[in-house]
């Protein structure tokens, strides 16, 4: 079965960005945290420097990945992953294809036609591996449509105080986690909650 997980950087007071999508201080952690190098695929590759803890937890959850979704806006943010993402192909939910897109030799693709397209398209692709999902709205669509199985968020040792919140506009609430498992890093603690099914 393909688990879809949530999986975003965020700080202890629940900002994923701050003011004008600035994220150095929730991803800090991933390059002053630490002596071990973890380094990353794709077609804009980059060198983290983190903790032990935090690169053995990074190398677990990337290998369970076969794909991402992510809204527009984090595609943007990130110039397209230079067209290819280091966890597989990109699913980026979107009301319009961005002029230039698709790209020849790009595992970039666009959903136009909702949450549950995105996600079924995302699992597909995934080859039997987990979808992860970025970007603070992208999630919320998520969790508000029933379609998350976990929640891995990196609480980064930090209060912004102002900008972009992860859980934001959450319809359908309250929404139960199971018991988090917990790593502890330097300047980040990983969680990861299982979200419980509604009962219906």
């Amino acid at each position: 079965m393909t688990d879809v997980v949530a999986i975003m950087s965020m700080s202890l007071d629940g900002y994923v960005a701050g003011p004008d999508d600035d994220v150095s201080e929730v991803f800090d952690w991933y390059v002053a945290s630490g002596d071990v190098e973890f380094h990353t695929g794709g077609s804009a590759p980059m060198t983290f420097k983190v903790s032990e803890p935090s690169a053995e937890h990074l190398r677990v959850l990337t290998a369970s990945l076969g794909a991402v979704l992510t809204g527009r806006r984090t595609f943007e943010v990130a110039q397209g992953w230079g067209g290819n993402h280091a966890w597989g192909p990109a699913f980026v939910l979107t009301h319009e294809i961005p002029a230039g897109w698709p790209r020849p030799d790009s595992t970039v693709q666009f959903v136009t036609d909702g949450i549950e397209s995105a996600v079924r398209q995302a699992k597909s692709a995934a080859g039997g591996k987990s979808v992860g999902v970025h970007g603070a709205d992208t999630i919320q669509q998520c969790l508000a449509a029933g379609l998350l199985d976990y929640l891995q968020i990196d609480i980064a040792a930090v209060l912004l105080g102002s900008g972009v919140r992860l859980f934001d506009h959450l319809a359908g609430t309250p929404t139960v986690l199971g018991n988090p498992s917990v790593v502890s890093g330097v300047g980040v603690t990983h969680l990861r909650y299982p979200v419980r099914r509604a009962k219906s």
